[in-house]
C-alpha cells in the first residue's frame, strides 16, 4: 500500500518535533539534531527539514512510498509541485547518504 509523502520545512526543528509528534501520536522514526526528522506512520510518511534553502513553513515537495516501486524517481506536476516516488529504503539510502551518522534503517 502507498502512504503519501509530505516534505515540509521548518526554521525551529525541536518545536517542530514537538508539535508533530503529539498530532502524529508517535516520535519520529529518525532525527538528526538541528536539521531533519522523518515520522512513519499507517498512512503518512512526513519529513520536516531546518536550513538556510529551506523557507519555513512551506512544502517542498510531496509523494509516494511505494514498496513497489523500482528506483527513486521524481516529477513535477502541473503546479509546479514535485513528486518522489520511493520505497521506504530509497529513503532511508538518502538519509544516510545526506547525514551518514544516523544510520537510519526502516
Amino acid at each position: 500500500m502507498k502512504k503519501l509523502h509530505l516534505a515540509i520545512s521548518t526554521d525551529n526543528i525541536e518545536e517542530t518535533i514537538a508539535d508533530y509528534s503529539v498530532r502524529l501520536g508517535v516520535q519520529p522514526c529518525s532525527f538528526i539534531p538541528g536539521e531533519y526528522a522523518l515520522w512513519r506512520t499507517e498512512s503518512l510518511n512526513l519529513s520536516v527539514r531546518q536550513g538556510p534553502a529551506c523557507e519555513a513553513g512551506s512544502l517542498r515537495h510531496l509523494g509516494w512510498e511505494d514498496p513497489v516501486a523500482p528506483a527513486f524517481s521524481q516529477d513535477t506536476d502541473v503546479n509546479g509541485i514535485v513528486w518522489e516516488r520511493f520505497t521506504a529504503q530509497h529513503q532511508a539510502d538518502e538519509i544516510n547518504e545526506i547525514w551518514p551518522a544516523a544510520n537510519y534503517q526502516p
